[in-house]
């Protein structure tokens, strides 16, 4: 397998990503969507998750497809991205059908970044703006790092962000990953050089440094971040559900709402391999998957194992690429990966 020719998840055919974010809030909405709805699930495996409309996306509830999925932060408010895209798509007269009335369908998640150095002392709801923004945005080329839902992200040591990557297996099956990386762990082994995602990256596509020669990583849970908010906060306390990696895989192989469900699963392994610790009390790491519902296959259970495997690969990369792309801002609490290596 091999990267796509944009390395991100709109190698996926028909997919289009749009970005929106203020610079001033630290804070912004990523949309996913197609010219068609879409066959998605959900998997989450955070203890902290917040997300809208994902129940729908169980494998035995009725609704068969989707026309959007939308990521963004803002915690709770960042909900509120999703009526935007809600607006856009019904702009567009897109939408479940039932009689005279246009249903836009359009599950999400968000992350935590209301302690990030940024201006939170809005009226109004900023979210639902940015996500109509976001949508009305969305095309195959779009921007990773310190954009769209990842604009505020912050990991452990460093600014997280906004990642993609891709592969196209020797099937031809495309897939791909959207992540927006805000977790409570590190993404970079101390010291902050070296990625923990190392040994799965493609063509040097965050750094090409390596995996670390140290052994016995993994022990030191120091934050960055975690000091910071309780310097902030005036607490001996860690602050809980104050972070989230929360991702997209997509694929252009045919799949059931379930199979879907099952890639998401498979796919947190990303996420594992290129954070520690993921998945934590404080985390709501999720992943949603979708199928474009283009290529069939020819073996499903042979199939489904290389697409998985290469969903988690994908993911882990995209994290990867998201903090090694972010880019400094005034008012930022926490270095970029560029400033450790300057």
């Amino acid at each position: 397998m091999t990267p796509g020719s944009r390395n991100l998840i709109t190698d996926v055919p028909g997919l289009l990503v749009g970005n929106a974010h203020d610079d001033s809030l630290k804070s912004g909405a990523t949309v996913l969507t197609s010219d068609k709805a879409f066959t998605a699930s959900v998997h989450v495996m955070g203890g902290a998750p917040g997300s809208r409309e994902t129940d729908l996306l169980a494998a035995d509830k009725s609704v068969a497809t989707v026309d959007a999925l939308t990521l963004a932060g803002g915690s709770a408010y960042g909900l509120d991205a999703c009526s935007g895209v809600v607006d856009g798509l019904r702009g567009r007269g897109r939408g479940f059908r039932l009689a005279d009335a246009t249903i836009p369908l359009v599950p999400g998640a968000i992350l935590f970044d209301l302690l990030n150095g940024g201006d939170k002392d809005w009226r109004d709801n900023p979210y639902r703006a940015l996500g109509r923004a976001a949508f009305e945005s969305a095309a195959p080329e779009f921007e990773i790092g310190s954009v769209g839902a990842g604009t505020g992200a912050l990991t452990a040591m460093l600014k997280g962000g906004l990642g993609s990557a891709s592969f196209v297996l020797d099937s031809g099956v495309t897939v791909g990953a959207l992540v927006a990386a805000n977790p409570m762990g590190s993404v970079n082994t101390p010291g902050e050089r070296h990625f923990w995602a190392a040994p799965f990256e493609m063509n040097g596509e965050f750094g090409g440094l390596g995996p670390d020669s140290n052994s016995g990583l993994g022990r030191d849970l120091k934050s960055r971040k975690v000091a910071n908010m309780l310097a902030r906060l005036k607490s001996a306390t860690p602050p809980e559900r104050s972070n989230t990696t929360i991702a997209i895989i997509a694929t252009d192989a045919i799949l059931t709402k379930a199979q879907c469900q099952r890639l998401a699963t498979v796919s947190h392994d990303g996420m594992a391999r290129a954070i520690v610790p993921s998945h934590c009390p404080g985390d709501g790491d999720l992943v949603f998957a979708l199928t474009t519902g283009a290529r069939p296959l020819d073996n499903i259970e042979r199939d489904m194992a290389q697409i998985g495997n290469a969903a988690a690969l994908c993911l882990a990369r995209a994290i990867s690429r998201a903090i090694y792309l972010a880019r400094p801002a005034p008012g930022d609490t926490l270095p970029c990966w560029s400033d450790t290596t300057a």
